[in-house]
């Protein structure tokens, strides 16, 4: 395992983490989310995220990671990463959602229990808040790392220009932002126009989440949609609609690329976000063992030719 330094931070995560974000619900099989978790670990993946609506249902994926954290991890906390965020619509009336102080506090606490953790290492705020002053929610994040519950705080889905007003709250109160959580893969590209600059001039970094584009980037849709597939799943983030033609024509023609470069298109398209040092992990999802190991082997190539990126470009227009 490969590990970047966060920004300018202190701390450093591994090059590939693991994301709860699917795969570890009420719905799934713990056994098998165990393995999964155990197997990260053992291959370096020492961080792993999680949110408080992260399930189906909402909270669910912190219960099962602190099953696993009693069971096999408790011993090895220090030599783990482990965040969450709060953002989503989590429970009923009008403290439960968004970007309060009463909400923001209460939900980590909640997730806190979920977990069986004393504190997090990574806290985010999930999503930015319209309504509620930019001040508030900022000083909500600075209380939970004084509180002791967080070391670090982070961003996601803020844009550019959010973000850079976010990090100035955050730096006049010293609180520790190191990190940005954005969606980002071959096929979503926004964080390029601005973000990824404003992240690199405070001294923060950026873990992508959402790299194969929920399995678009792979070889699994190529010939269709599959049995047992996320597409083809109930309570699933991945609608079929998504999986166009267009997107699936870019895949083929990505595939073959990868294939010729020694690699799986989910290797390529990992390696491919790698490859830009503003991005400290790659936040990647997995239902098999099969499919970790197989995202983890995009760190045996992750060099492109100038002919390479050309290419790349020339597909993806």
């Amino acid at each position: 395992m490969e590990y970047r330094r966060c920004g300018k931070s202190g701390l450093k995560l591994p090059a590939i983490s693991l994301g709860l974000w699917q795969n570890f619900s009420d719905f799934d099989l713990f056994d098998n989310c165990r393995l999964l978790l155990r197997e990260a670990f053992d291959n370096g993946t020492t961080h792993f995220d999680l949110a408080n609506n992260y399930g189906p249902p909402p909270g669910s994926a912190e219960e099962t990671f602190g099953r696993v954290m009693r069971k096999d991890f408790r011993l090895y906390r220090d030599e783990m990463i482990i965040s969450t965020k709060a953002g989503y619509d989590m429970w009923p009336g009008p403290y439960g959602d968004f970007g309060s102080k009463k909400y923001l506090v209460a939900s980590l606490d909640k997730s806190l229990k979920r977990m069986g953790l004393d504190y997090v290492d990574i806290f985010y705020h999930h999503r930015p808040d319209p309504e509620t002053p930019l001040e508030e929610t900022m000083l909500a994040l600075d209380l939970i790392v004084k509180q002791g519950k967080a070391l670090y705080v982070g961003l996601s889905n803020y844009s550019a220009e959010q973000s850079e007003a976010a990090i100035k709250v955050l730096k006049e109160l010293k609180t520790p932002f190191i990190i940005h959580q954005a969606k980002y893969s071959m096929f979503e590209r926004w964080v390029e126009n601005g973000l990824l600059d404003v992240l690199e001039n405070q001294g923060a970094g950026c873990i992508a989440f959402s790299p194969l584009a929920q399995g678009m980037l792979t070889d699994k849709y190529l010939n269709g949609i599959p049995k047992e597939s996320r597409a083809s799943r109930e309570h699933t983030s991945l609608n079929p609609g998504q999986i166009g033609n267009q997107n699936i024509e870019k895949a083929r023609k990505l595939n073959e690329l990868a294939l010729n470069r020694g690699q799986s298109l989910a290797q390529m398209a990992i390696a491919w976000l790698l490859k830009d040092p503003r991005i400290t992990s790659v936040l990647i999802g997995a239902s098999k063992v099969s499919q970790l190991q197989n995202s983890l082997e995009s760190l045996r190539k992750l060099e492109f030719s100038a002919d390479e990126l050309s290419r790349i470009e020339e597909i993806l227009k």
